[in-house]
């Protein structure tokens, strides 16, 4: 029997944002917030992490093709620090190809259980091959098992190919867990630009950016953003 079909716009009319049953909104002082924003940002996925969002350090990762044309995908965060934020992929993906043509890209986090976002851009750097391999081989079997599988946004031909692909995949993940891979890179955006969003039940959301000097110094200055 054939399911009734589903009125999408009365379903979107229906459900809540922040309903206080799973979300708590605290408060945020953008006076008290540190200089850096790495060190808010550590702040705040600690605290995403303690009120049990789920997958916290997924992210957004969107880019631009070749003719400038956006393109957007969720992918994991594989680290934060001075010398920016860190994801990976196969340089011959999709994602992989495009940095390559532009080398700039924008992430962005959302942590509903607070109602919290995180918006970072800037330029991309690829990080040395040496730092991609040790990335890789600190991660799962499954990990690894996909990144041998390769062949990341090219056309499947049947699922059992994939499935054939995939079990020798694993297979020799378990055997060699140090596999070199040498397509799997890591990545890392430098931000030029850094905005926090605290959401607010009555709509004064709160929109801190940092934006990073040029000369004379490397700093950061901050600014407020109407909601």
């Amino acid at each position: 029997m054939d399911s009734e079909p589903t009125d999408l716009h009365a379903l979107l009319r229906s459900l809540r944002v922040w309903d206080p049953a799973v979300t708590e909104l605290p408060p945020f002082d953008p006076a008290e917030a540190p200089g850096d924003p790495l060190a808010l940002f550590t702040r705040w996925f600690a605290e995403a992490v303690a009120a049990g969002q789920r997958e916290p350090h997924t992210v957004t990762l969107a880019t631009a093709d070749a003719e400038g044309l956006p393109d957007a995908r969720v992918v994991m965060l594989h680290g934060a620090d001075e010398a920016g934020w860190s994801f990976a992929t196969h340089a011959g993906s999709r994602k992989g190809r495009q940095l390559a043509a532009r080398p700039y890209a924008a992430l962005v986090f959302h942590w509903p259980v607070l109602g919290r976002q995180v918006r970072v851009r800037g330029p991309v750097a690829v990080a040395p091959a040496e730092e991609a391999r040790a990335d890789l081989h600190a991660r799962s079997t499954g990990a690894l098992a996909a990144a041998l599988t390769g062949r990341q946004s090219e056309e499947l031909g049947s699922p059992e190919e994939l499935a054939r692909a995939g079990e020798a995949a694993w297979e020799r993940a378990e055997r060699e867990p140090r596999t070199p891979v040498p397509s799997w890179t890591l990545y890392r955006l430098r931000p030029d630009e850094v905005e926090f969003f605290q959401g607010d039940a009555r709509r004064r959301h709160v929109r801190l950016v940092y934006r990073r000097d040029r000369a004379p110094q490397d700093g950061w200055h901050t600014g407020l953003l109407w909601p």
